[in-house]
């Protein structure tokens, strides 16, 4: 390798010699990812599923990107960091905003690499990349021009200088307007820092910064570590420092080894691959998820704060269920990656966070939450999921809050037209008929209290009514003992309904003593005179 004492070893490049042509992105599929990924930081101020929306988006770029990025490490990256950026969603936006950050700064780190290792190939290999890179560098049109320019001359080192300088200069501004103290504008801030810092980590004139220090600032800042934090600070401030100033001095011209006789002309500047990219993968992708928390090592938390809000909703506390849900939220954010990995994570997300919000909460809603859950841990396991729990989580999520309330109390208003038919046809005056109508009234009766006390219910969980909360507890869906309730009434339903129908058996001759079919009763009669 030629070194200058300027540093062109800085270029954090693979050879050229290694990738050749082949080092040509997806530009289409880069542009697509980063537009959605900026869409999705918008949109979460304004709503968590348009957000999701833009990430969803942005998945699919990126399955169209991986193909051609030619580091491996660094696809991996990209991948954990878009699920970072989902299991964000569920916190606050400016931890989705941090997460976008840290996955565009691996972004960059791959198109500078692959670009930079093309342009020592030849000028003319990586035109349209270099354009891109400009912009993403935020480079001003005079900078854009010059380095177009020293493309073509075939200057590749002061394009890597240039590229590093502006990269530099945004690492250090970000620093300085990180706070020792923990708020949401110093960690806006600091993982700014740490994305653009991504972009120079192999570089020579890094003055000893690593990755690694950028999140153990992460997470001394969300832990709340103010001291430890302002003394990590200083030191990234200051390596920033010497950083930037290492890249003041414009590099001087690179000569080129003699090509080897027989032998394709291969450029003489063979610099070094990335060497940080794991610890870029572990400290930046990872470090925002957790939040300063340690991971525990399965999702005990998880079901326990469920548990809690299940054992709230099953009395009709819902402000006490809410509360367990918001527990279960953060939870969720703290289980192992092998779950944050898994099919249905980010489902299970979202409906999490939607029942945080719904009205009428009730408990066929958090066991649907547990059963997904479940599943979740079965995907993660590679074991079959549960059809039965994911069913019920679909049900859950479509018919609940006022769609069911609603519902019900519809059910509830025409439970009393098959009665009111009987009574009209029949009268009351026969014994027997009003056994058979009794009977079905009480088998319509629990239809009856899921419509009126469940409407109750959810007007006191949008009042704070506490007479009307607990209302739901007088539905027989509300708990386990509805369904002894529920086992008594069918009970004294279908014995009063037997009578009833053998009664009127006997009077038609049917069934019973010949005596009884002669002679019925006067009741009977008016009946039979009426039909």
């Amino acid at each position: 390798m030629n070194r200058t004492p300027h540093g062109w070893a800085r270029v954090p490049v693979l050879a050229a010699a290694l990738l050749g042509t082949a080092g040509a992105q997806d530009l289409g599929a880069y542009r697509q990812l980063a537009g959605n990924l900026d869409g999705a930081v918008r949109a979460r101020a304004e709503s968590a599923q348009a957000a999701l929306a833009r990430l969803d988006a942005a998945t699919q770029a990126l399955t169209l990107l991986k193909p051609t990025l030619r580091n491996r490490q660094l696809a991996a990256g990209l991948d954990d960091a878009m699920s970072s950026a989902r299991a964000a969603l569920a916190r606050t936006p400016a931890e989705l905003e941090a997460q976008v950050m840290l996955a565009r700064g691996l972004m960059r780190k791959a198109l500078y690499d692959q670009t930079l290792a093309q342009l020592v190939a030849g000028p003319a290999n990586g035109t349209a990349q270099l354009q891109l890179l400009t912009r993403e560098f935020g480079l001003s049109p005079e900078g854009t021009k010059a380095v177009m320019t020293e493309n073509k001359t075939g200057h590749a080192e002061r394009v890597a200088w240039r590229l590093q300088r502006a990269a530099a200069s945004r690492v250090l501004s970000s620093l300085k307007a990180t706070r020792p103290e923990r708020t949401t504008a110093s960690y806006v801030s600091l993982a700014r820092a740490t994305s653009w810092f991504t972009v120079l980590q192999d570089t020579a004139g890094s003055s000893g910064l690593k990755v690694s220090q950028f999140g153990d600032a992460l997470r001394q800042l969300t832990s709340g570590q103010t001291t430890e934090l302002a003394a990590s600070l200083g030191v990234l401030r200051q390596g920033a420092s010497a950083l930037v100033a290492s890249l003041v001095p414009e590099p001087r011209a690179i000569t080129r080894r003699p090509q080897a006789s027989g032998g394709d002309a291969t450029p003489a500047v063979v610099v070094r691959a990335p060497v940080a990219v794991d610890s870029a993968r572990s400290s930046v992708a990872g470090t925002p998820v957790t939040a300063g928390i340690t991971q525990s090592a399965d999702a005990s938390p998880l079901y326990a704060a469920l548990g809690r809000a299940l054992a709230a909703a099953g009395h009709g506390d819902n402000a006490a269920a809410r509360t367990e849900l918001a527990r279960a939220t953060v939870a969720l954010a703290d289980v192992p990656a092998s779950l944050r990995t898994a099919r249905g994570y980010t489902d299970l997300v979202f409906n999490i966070t939607a029942a945080q919000s719904r009205t009428a909460l009730r408990v066929s809603d958090v066991q649907a939450l547990i059963g997904q859950a479940a599943n979740l841990e079965a995907a993660a396991a590679g074991r079959a999921p549960s059809t039965l729990d994911a069913v019920s989580g679909s049900v859950a999520r479509s018919f609940s809050g006022w769609l069911r309330v609603l519902v019900f109390l519809l059910l509830a208003a025409l439970a009393a037209v098959p009665l009111y038919l009987l009574n009209l046809a029949f009268g009351a005056r026969n014994t027997y008929w009003r056994a058979v109508m009794v009977g079905t009234g009480l088998l319509l009766l629990p239809v009856f209290l899921e419509g009126v006390f469940g409407l109750l219910g959810a007007l006191g969980d949008v009042s704070g009514a506490g007479a009307l909360r607990g209302a739901a507890n007088v539905t027989l869906s509300q708990g386990a003992y509805g369904l002894p309730v529920w086992a008594l009434l069918c009970a004294v339903a279908i014995a009063l309904m037997s009578y009833g129908f053998r009664g009127l058996c006997q009077q038609f001759g049917l069934m019973g003593s010949v005596g009884a079919a002669r002679h019925p009763t006067q009741s009977g009669l008016e009946w039979d005179e009426d039909l």
